[in-house]
């Protein structure tokens, strides 16, 4: 014999007190089961099966079971209580789905007016049973144009669309038209000189053509110069279409014509605009950055398309 095992009484002691655990676990599972089958959340008509399961535990359970025992009967009774709740909720969905089916099958009942019928036609005159019966129809003079309509409101995207190209188209044409800039190249005087672009061309590309016609700005590269117009310094990036479309103004004149009138600042009344403007200079980066301090290179500064410079009226 293993001298590790208790023998005799103590070997009977130690296999009741294992009897008593076992005992005590079976009632703790069957108290909460019972406990957990009570928590009905849905109605009281499961109350049924959570009793039945409760019933067939105790048969299934009969007399002492192992731990293991126990949780697979009440793993599958839970299951099949399972199936049989899902079972009863799919029931009542196609039942409540036949019923709905059935309300909207029902349809209004004249049989009233049609046993008065006769009686009316007995009442009425000869006159009257030969008129027309007046038919239901869609009012004329309702303005309906506030409902969805699919087919007004494709044509109204189309009709979008097609406006939205012509005016691409139209924008294409103008910035491919071409204009004359009579331009000054400064460098403390002025040397007047004309050349022709697009009204699409940028001002690095107009700076471009003028360097050509100067030999003194053929060394010059294009971030080298500057064009100054109405007294701004006007980036590279911007293009002639910018201030054409926009009707842009500048310090002393408009930024959107580009032929040489009289200095508007020289007229009696420099707060009255003629839709006319004086040249715009090209000069030298290191020039501007020498000469800023000095008059006409001080009231230069960088055009800011948000901000107004000034209130000038166009006078006919």
């Amino acid at each position: 014999m293993d001298r590790d095992q208790p023998d005799g009484p103590a070997l009977h002691i130690v296999l009741a007190k294992q009897r008593e655990r076992e005992a005590a676990e079976h009632q703790r599972q069957r108290d909460a089961i019972i406990k957990d089958s009570q928590k009905d959340h849905t109605a009281d008509r499961f109350v049924g099966v959570v009793e039945a399961i409760d019933d067939r535990l105790k048969r299934s359970t009969v007399g002492l079971v192992t731990l293991s025992d126990f949780q697979r009967a009440k793993e599958s009774l839970e299951e099949e209580a399972r199936q049989v709740a899902a079972k009863t909720k799919a029931e009542q969905k196609s039942l409540s789905r036949a019923k709905k089916g059935k309300k909207r099958d029902v349809k209004l009942s004249f049989d009233d007016e049609e046993d008065d019928a006769p009686h009316k036609k007995r009442n009425a005159s000869p006159s009257s049973s030969d008129a027309p019966k007046e038919r239901l129809s869609k009012n004329p003079d309702v303005d309906t144009s506030f409902l969805p309509d699919r087919y007004r409101e494709e044509e109204e995207r189309l009709h979008r669309e097609d406006l939205r190209k012509k005016w691409l188209a139209e924008q294409e044409r103008i910035k491919n038209e071409t204009i004359e800039i009579v331009y000054s190249f400064w460098d403390g005087s002025g040397h007047r000189k004309t050349v022709e672009c697009l009204k699409g061309d940028d001002i690095a590309a107009f700076l471009g053509k003028c360097r050509a016609q100067f030999p003194e700005l053929r060394a010059t590269s294009i971030d080298n110069m500057m064009y100054i117009k109405e007294d701004l310094i006007i980036p590279h990036h911007y293009t002639f279409y910018d201030f054409i479309v926009n009707g842009a103004r500048g310090k002393s004149g408009p930024l959107f014509n580009f032929d040489v009138h009289d200095d508007v600042r020289m007229v009696s009344n420099a707060s009255l605009e003629k839709d006319e403007s004086h040249a715009g200079k090209v000069v030298e980066r290191t020039w501007y950055n020498k000469f800023k301090h000095i008059f006409p290179a001080s009231r230069w500064e960088v055009y800011d398309p948000d901000k107004d410079y000034g209130s000038y009226k166009v006078r006919g």
